[in-house]
């Protein structure tokens, strides 16, 4: 591969694609395990997320995303991750990982939109193709946006051969291809709008962990409150959703305003470790822990490994709060390079993330 200049045909991937790559190499391993094979059978996708046709009438909206990282065999998996590798690569760097994942994820729930009611009759379908050419659209709208500097003949060898393969070969969904390229397309022109709007309310461009990490932590005190709401027979109203909504762009201008100041970078960090801990000790910890502990099903080896498991199910609270301050010991060492930055800043790191946000419109 190249070096990734900007201009050319490769460019290295980054760490959302490697992530992406992984995730989906994982799970095709543990099916792969399940079924005892490497073709993986109707059954067993259909167990684990494959999309069909009734999903979407039938309530299970999961789907529109879980079929995204199931593939039918070795070769359907190299093929998508060798494009996902190509395309995303240029992608990311380009509009960042938090911006990549949204408009990948998108793709992969437009794809399974469109697939559901383009086919009338029974269909099933699997893998990250939506996503990908997804991808591939949010390319071609910067592109024509003027934004990304790659030739037009990268949009025609991989437009031309994504179209040849998806209608020359039978078992390919062209409209799941077809449907996560126009909607890539269209969340990039979006997130494009919605940045140049932000330069009126906002003044610093935020560094992709905080976008990434606000963004986990707001995702998770949502399903904490949302589905508790409906199962608790409330009447569906719009005011608990507007009222997160509203305290999210509370959130976005505090992390807006700590950026602006001098230190403001070591105070995010420490804030996100501190948010981090909450939410592995209010919500991750304790809904996995408790299932393990209910089951007792992990695969440990060796009467040490099992009785380590027996004394954490024993003390459940101290158990919870070392998983809480783990996960605030390893945020802060995943963000060790920006807590060092925030720490080292006398006004240098403010004034560059307010003069990144004043040089571009937009994306």
């Amino acid at each position: 591969m190249s070096n990734g200049r900007e201009g050319g045909f490769f460019a290295s991937p980054h760490a959302a694609v490697y992530v992406l790559i992984a995730v989906n190499i994982v799970i095709f391993a543990l099916c792969a395990r399940e079924s005892g094979g490497q073709a993986l059978s109707g059954e067993i996708l259909f167990r684990n997320g494959a999309m069909h046709t009734a999903a979407i009438e039938r309530g299970e909206y999961w789907r529109l995303v879980t079929y995204g990282f199931l593939h039918a065999n070795v070769l359907h998996l190299a093929t998508n991750m060798l494009c996902l590798a190509l395309w995303g690569a240029h992608l990311e760097r380009r509009v960042g990982s938090f911006f990549f994942l949204v408009i990948y994820v998108c793709a992969v729930i437009g794809g399974a939109v469109v697939g559901s009611y383009i086919h009338p009759d029974w269909y099933f379908t699997v893998g990250a193709s939506g996503g990908i050419s997804g991808v591939l659209g949010a390319l071609l709208c910067l592109w024509i946006l003027g934004k990304i500097d790659v030739s037009a003949n990268f949009f025609v060898i991989n437009i031309g051969l994504n179209v040849a393969l998806a209608f020359g070969v039978t078992n390919i969904d062209w409209s799941a291809h077809f449907g996560g390229f126009v909607s890539g397309l269209i969340a990039c022109a979006l997130i494009d709008l919605l940045e140049k709007g932000a330069s009126f309310v906002l003044r610093c461009k935020f560094p992709e962990f905080v976008k990434v990490n606000g963004f986990v932590i707001f995702a998770l005190v949502a399903l904490v409150f949302l589905p508790g709401r409906r199962m608790a027979g409330m009447s569906e109203d719009w005011g608990l959703p507007v009222a997160l909504a509203l305290a999210g762009c509370v959130a976005v201008k505090v992390c807006d305003i700590l950026l602006s100041i001098r230190h403001g970078l070591a105070i995010l960090v420490v804030a996100f470790a501190i948010a981090n801990a909450a939410a592995v000790l209010v919500v991750g910890a304790a809904a996995a822990v408790r299932a393990a502990c209910a089951l007792h099903a992990l695969p440990l080896v060796g009467p040490v490994g099992g009785a380590s498991f027996d004394a954490a199910c024993g003390h459940l609270d101290v158990t919870f709060i070392a998983a809480a301050l783990g996960a605030g010991a390893l945020t802060l060492l995943l963000y060790a390079r920006e807590l060092q930055r925030g720490i080292a800043d006398v006004g240098f790191v403010a004034a560059t993330l307010r003069a990144e946000r004043k040089r571009r419109n937009g994306l």
